[in-house]
């Protein structure tokens, strides 16, 4: 018997049940909604439990198209920091659970109008949801995984850089923004592991933020992303091949060596009209596009010291990634979801503390008049 090779989440990891069968607060949808219009036309704040119970009690794809509005108007509030995680939660698993899965990548891609900041398991959730269809709006997700820097979890890394190998495979026509944000999904998801895939991980995304930066800039490297704002990208990209040189038990690919020849080479053609923004380069990036030739001539002597140290795997990024998860994810998995089940009995005890507050702040209410 041929076992069926693992390359997602099990069916353990994404079986809604520990979530379904937690302890709910079980209201009318149409009351809260009431209740919530009157509160915002008093100008009044409304409460995050309110919120929290609109969401945790929907029941169909028409009520979770209801609940971005609320949400929305619970952002824009004077209670907007006092979302709470496991409504952030429950808001993905109702999209995941009724056909609404661009809702919830909307509401992540929009998080500063929606407050949408998910932990690790909740983006292993979306980001397997959309591997598991063959969509590779799962890099969407991870791109938001790396503007969150939220790549805690060793699940969240592996899925993270199988999604993004994936995508790569299909040798897509990346914009300059699409480059950056890959490469530094990349580079931050790789530093996490110390082993082939990371090191890869590393070389690519270095590369691609590299290429960014000698044709437009540092400051568009690290505008608005987690990323150092200290010139010579490329130049850590070489330290990567460098350093694997000394490292036992790590090989580069073929695929992503060749990827970063191309972009040298292709950063060589275009030297001459190197800038292709409206604004004339800073003297730091006219400085690190004079070291283009040092690089190019490094990164020969770099692959022919790999080579003579049998340091190039002939396997794709790809594959690379998919053996470290079929070799790990499982390990992974059980830690992931025993913690899940402590923290949601932590958010279960939360709601019971904010469902009593409530009542107490009631009965105050009712004794003053």
């Amino acid at each position: 018997v041929v076992k069926s090779r693992r390359c997602l989440l099990s069916s353990a990891y994404t079986d809604p049940a520990v979530w379904e069968q937690r302890l709910r607060d079980a209201q009318d949808l149409g009351q809260l909604a009431s209740l919530m219009d009157r509160t915002y036309a008093r100008k009044f704040p409304v409460s995050s439990l309110v919120i929290a119970r609109f969401v945790d009690n929907l029941s169909s794809k028409e009520e979770v198209d209801q609940a971005q509005y609320y949400l929305y108007k619970f952002r824009h509030s004077p209670n907007c920091w006092y979302l709470r995680d496991w409504t952030i939660h429950s808001w993905i698993q109702h999209c995941l659970k009724y056909g609404a899965r661009d809702k919830a990548l909307y509401t992540l891609k929009n998080k500063v109008q929606f407050g949408m900041f998910p932990d690790d398991f909740t983006f292993n959730l979306l980001i397997d949801s959309f591997i598991k269809d063959k969509d590779f709006r799962a890099c969407s997700v991870v791109e938001e995984v790396m503007l969150q820097e939220s790549f805690e979890r060793t699940s969240t890394q592996i899925m993270s850089l199988y999604a993004l190998s994936k995508y790569l495979a299909t040798k897509p026509e990346l914009s300059w923004q699409e480059e950056r944000n890959m490469g530094a999904s990349l580079m931050l998801a790789g530093l996490k592991q110390e082993n082939s895939v990371g090191f890869n991980a590393r070389l690519l995304g270095l590369a691609l933020i590299g290429k960014v930066e000698l044709s437009r800039g540092i400051h568009a490297v690290f505008h608005e992303m987690p990323l150092i704002w200290t010139s010579g990208y490329l130049g850590r990209a070489l330290a990567v091949m460098d350093a694997v040189c000394d490292f036992r038990d790590v090989k580069l690919s073929e695929e992503v060596l060749d990827h970063v020849e191309k972009i040298l080479q292709d950063l060589s053609v275009n030297a001459d009209g190197q800038n292709v923004t409206d604004t004339p380069l800073e003297e730091e990036d006219e400085l690190e596009t004079q070291k283009l030739p040092e690089y190019i001539n490094r990164f020969k002597e770099l692959k022919e010291r790999l080579v003579s140290q049998d340091r190039i795997d002939s396997r794709s990024l790809e594959s690379l990634v998919s053996a470290l998860m079929q070799q790990t994810l499982a390990a992974c998995e059980n830690a992931d979801i025993a913690e899940y089940q402590r923290t949601v009995s932590v958010w279960e005890a939360e709601l019971q503390q904010l469902i009593q507050r409530e009542r107490e702040t009631k009965e105050k209410n009712q004794k003053s008049l």
